[in-house]
Parts: structure tokens; C-alpha cells; sequence
């Protein structure tokens, strides 16, 4: 009787670690229909979405007098591009959808107060990135092309590849993307205990040579384009410092209701 037992009790242990598994590999297939759509969409209008990460070349080009365009060198270059761009915006676009299904897997097991913690932060993320890469798009990429395209001798002509173009203007999306994301690892450190305001505020010698040095290597080597990471970088940062600040607070505010009530 004992034996048969223990043998129940792991049957119902493991039915409900089958049900979890079964329910992720659904929220991963619908995640991966999702991207590959967004990416055969994307492919679609590939060219379109390459003229408009052009735009901002083409009208430094144009301010200076030369043509606008790229070349291509080899004969599957253009396709190879095109290829990996609809990668980066397919993953760009269907990202809300992806984080949709890792937020329906994941809300069940949490409280309550759990969940109005994490989605915030769900929500953040997107909207930061895309802060971030509009700023690089509209301001830096202006003017570290102009500054780039300065420095050129005038017994040299430019003539710009697509690929690394591309190559180039992710880096500077990514970079900027991924960076604006600060204040939402800063404050989730912060809920987590392992940071505080004070913390925070004491290093911020340390944080301005860390930005510098993140500026100098996620960007081209212009003042331009250091600049206009390193200082909404920093922004961000006391920003953060702020977040994590009321957090700290609103937790001993709550620290003090249970005692009260206790």
C-alpha cells in the first residue's frame, strides 16, 4: 500500500512538469511561426526597408553635393543583405508577440503582486529599444555620417557597400537599442536587493568611465556617435537611480503595513 503510494504521488508530480513542457514547446512554436512570418513579410519589403535605413546617408550625400547610393561588390551580396535585414526587423517586429507568449507562460506562477511588478518591465523593454534606435536614426547617424564623410580627401570618392552599411547601421541600433535598456536591469536589480539608490549614487565616478568606455567600443570611433550614447547613457542612469529610489521605498511602505498589521 505504501509503495503504492509513493508510485501516485510521483505520477502526479510529473503530470503537471508534463503540462508545463507541453505548454512551452506550444508558446515556442507560436513564437518561432510568429518570427518566421515577420521575417517572410519583411523579405518582402526588404528594399523598402533598406532605402530607409539609407535615407539618413543619402541625405548627407546629397547636403554635400555627391549622389546618393550604395554599390554591391559581389553578385549575392544584395540578396545575403536583404536576407539578414529581414532577420533583424523580422525579430524587431515580432518581438511584442514573442514576449507576449513568454508572459503567458510565465503569469500563471506568479502572485499578483508579482505580475503588476514584472509587466511593467515587459512593457519597457520594447519602448525603450525603440527610443534608442529612433535617437541613433535621427540624431547620431546624421552626423557621424556627415563627420565620416568630412574626413574624406578630396582625391578619394566614396562608394559605400551595402553590406557593411547594414553591418554598420545595426551596430549602431543594437548598441543604442540594447543600451536603453539600463533603467529596466538597474531596477530590477534594485527589486532583487542586490542594488540600491545610495549604491547607485556613490558610483557614479565608476558608471561615467564605464559608460565612456561602453561609448568607445559599441560605436565608430567619432565624438559624434560617442556622445550621443555616452550622454543619454548617463541620463539613464540617474534615472535609474531615481527608480530604484521609489522602489526602495514603496518596499518599506509595504515592510511597514505588515508589521503594523502584524
Amino acid at each position: 500500500m505504501a509503495s503504492t503510494t509513493r508510485e501516485d504521488d510521483i505520477d502526479a508530480s510529473q503530470a503537471p512538469l508534463i503540462e508545463h513542457l507541453t505548454e512551452l514547446r506550444t508558446r515556442l512554436i507560436r513564437a518561432l511561426i510568429a518570427l518566421g512570418v515577420a521575417i517572410v513579410i519583411c523579405f518582402v519589403f526588404a528594399s523598402e526597408l533598406f532605402e530607409f535605413l539609407a535615407r539618413p546617408l543619402d541625405a548627407e550625400l546629397v547636403a554635400r553635393g555627391k549622389d546618393p547610393g550604395l554599390i554591391y561588390t559581389a553578385l549575392h551580396e544584395e540578396l545575403f543583405t536583404h536576407l539578414k535585414l529581414s532577420l533583424y526587423c523580422g525579430l524587431f517586429f515580432s518581438f511584442p508577440f514573442i514576449s507576449n507568449q513568454l508572459w503567458r507562460f510565465v503569469a500563471p506562477g506568479l502572485y499578483q503582486n508579482e505580475k503588476s511588478a514584472f509587466l511593467p518591465f515587459l512593457i519597457a523593454t520594447p519602448v525603450l529599444f525603440f527610443m534608442g534606435a529612433s535617437l541613433v536614426y535621427f540624431l547620431v547617424m546624421p552626423m557621424a555620417f556627415g563627420f565620416f564623410i568630412d574626413y574624406g580627401s578630396a582625391s578619394t570618392e566614396l562608394l559605400p557597400k551595402v553590406s557593411e552599411y547594414l553591418s554598420l547601421v545595426m551596430t549602431f541600433i543594437f548598441a543604442f537599442g540594447l543600451s536603453f535598456q539600463l533603467p529596466v536591469l538597474l531596477t530590477l536589480l534594485g527589486r532583487a536587493g542586490l542594488v540600491d539608490a545610495p549604491m547607485l549614487r556613490s558610483g557614479r565616478k565608476y558608471a561615467v568611465v564605464g559608460i565612456a568606455a561602453a561609448a568607445a567600443v559599441l560605436t565608430p570611433p567619432d565624438p559624434f556617435s560617442q556622445l550621443g550614447l555616452g550622454i543619454p547613457i548617463y541620463l539613464l542612469y540617474e534615472i535609474s537611480i531615481f527608480l530604484v529610489a521609489r522602489v526602495e521605498k514603496k518596499r518599506a511602505e509595504r515592510e511597514a503595513e505588515e508589521e503594523a498589521g502584524y
